[in-house]
């Protein structure tokens, strides 16, 4: 017997007195489930070490910064992803708590996708996807007048690294900036060079939102160049 859906829950990874903007965290999930997430499942953590590593930035940017955990673990419907649901949800709480402040989308798999869909909300100024589960005809146009900026390992197994580029390509004539980068010797689920994968995810945001890096951070990981 399968567990009753919840409501989907928004979690305050970081919130400032006066937030300039908000970071919303997408995780990743399965193709089809109507399992319910919870906090065990490796999709939501992965997504929440990501939104606590972007807490020194936040502090110093005056950045909000929420982890959304979705009601149900699957995409499902493809006319009405069961995700996509959530974060527009999500994002229609973010505004009644933040008002009308710039929203950049952070999303792991799934989450990537979700964030692409969700791109067309009114609040949404770009969109970070960490090896982003984009199929082939995945629509694009939603991401018109967004930034939109991809990292990819090339050996992930469970989403495409070459559909992704694909999708960045597809986008770039409509978007304010598009760019694909390959994380060389990186696989889906972000347990190698994390300092790399979080950087990514900083200095991203930043460039979407219009600030630089100040900071520099301690890595052996190489240059930047899902669940």
């Amino acid at each position: 017997m399968s567990e009753e859906p919840r409501e989907p829950r928004l979690d305050a990874i970081h919130v400032p007195e006066r937030p300039r903007a908000v970071v919303l965290v997408l995780h990743g999930g399965q193709q089809r489930s109507t399992q319910p997430v919870r906090n065990r499942n490796a999709s939501w953590w992965r997504m929440l070490l990501v939104a606590k590593a972007l807490r020194p930035t936040a502090r110093r940017e005056h950045l909000a910064v929420h982890l959304l955990q979705h009601r149900v673990r699957g995409w499902n419907d493809d006319r009405d992803p069961s995700p996509v649901r959530d974060a527009r949800w999500a994002l229609d709480r973010l505004r009644e708590q933040h008002g009308d402040l710039p929203v950049v989308l952070v999303g792991h798999s799934m989450g990537g996708r979700t964030a692409c869909r969700t791109a067309d909300d009114r609040s949404v100024v770009g969109v970070v996807g960490l090896a982003p589960w984009l199929p082939a005809g995945e629509p694009h146009r939603v991401l018109a007048g967004r930034a939109l900026h991809v990292l990819h390992g090339p050996r992930d197994r469970w989403t495409s690294a070459a559909l992704s580029r694909t999708f960045v390509e597809r986008c770039r004539p409509i978007a304010t900036e598009a760019t694909w980068t390959a994380l060389p010797g990186a696989g889906h689920y972000m347990l190698r060079q994390v300092s790399t994968w979080n950087g990514f995810v900083e200095d991203s945001t930043l460039r979407i939102l219009g600030a630089d890096a100040r900071e520099s951070r301690d890595t052996d990981e190489p240059t930047r160049g899902p669940a």
